[in-house]
């Protein structure tokens, strides 16, 4: 569950949360509050959805690393694509189809990968503790913005833009001359990339870059 910080915050969390209960609400109403940008229906979304998700790519996987990393992309996937998103079948089946279709493009690339190291046997070494990955708030949002100023240029001017001056991606295409496709592909690519360097989940992330 995602707390905020502030007294002040967590009371403008408890009156919204009054407004609706999540988990009770369906599948379609909690996608038309994500439409609108509802971090707490999302995160619904993601608690529901995620253990069918994850058993699907793990028995496919049969890596726990691995078949989170594919749940993840697709969780990251419905949030950057909110606005445009349009089910011609239930929530259900676009996921169950969306994370088939990560594990094939996954597998692929091992298939690729392995073509190219088959003749090494490589062995991941771990060298952190586990313990070292659970990281204060302060800490994580250190590190975020370490993260961010570490991205491409162009990729941080899109997420600086959509993040500090809470532009569209329309207004950000406008504004740099570049395709709107071309904003959402450098979104895609910022998010992905910090989540992945923290190592969090996608609703984590989003908690973290709210001001």
């Amino acid at each position: 569950m995602l707390c905020r910080v502030t007294n002040t915050a967590i009371d403008c969390h408890s009156v919204y949360m009054e407004r609706y209960q999540p988990e009770t609400a369906t599948d379609s109403q909690l996608l038309e509050l994500i439409r609108k940008d509802d971090r707490v229906a999302f995160t619904e979304l993601y608690n529901r959805y995620w253990d069918k998700l994850f058993t699907v790519a793990m028995h496919r996987l049969n890596d726990e690393h691995e078949a989170e990393e594919v749940v993840q992309e697709v969780f990251l996937s419905l949030w950057q694509r909110r606005s445009t998103i349009e089910l011609t079948h239930s929530l259900n089946t676009y996921l169950s189809v969306a994370v088939k279709y990560r594990i094939i493009n996954h597998l692929d690339k091992q298939f690729r990968k392995k073509q190219h190291i088959d003749h090494l046997t490589i062995h991941a070494p771990r060298e952190l503790d586990s313990t070292s990955q659970w990281l204060s708030e302060k800490e994580l949002r250190t590190q975020l913005e370490q993260s961010i100023n570490r991205l491409p240029e162009k990729c941080r001017i899109v997420f600086l833009l959509s993040r500090e001056q809470n532009k569209t991606n329309a207004e950000i295409a406008a504004e740099l001359n570049i395709a709107e496709k071309t904003v959402e592909a450098h979104m895609t690519k910022a998010l992905s990339t910090l989540r992945q360097t923290l190592n969090i989940t996608i609703p984590l992330l989003l908690y973290l870059l709210e001001k």
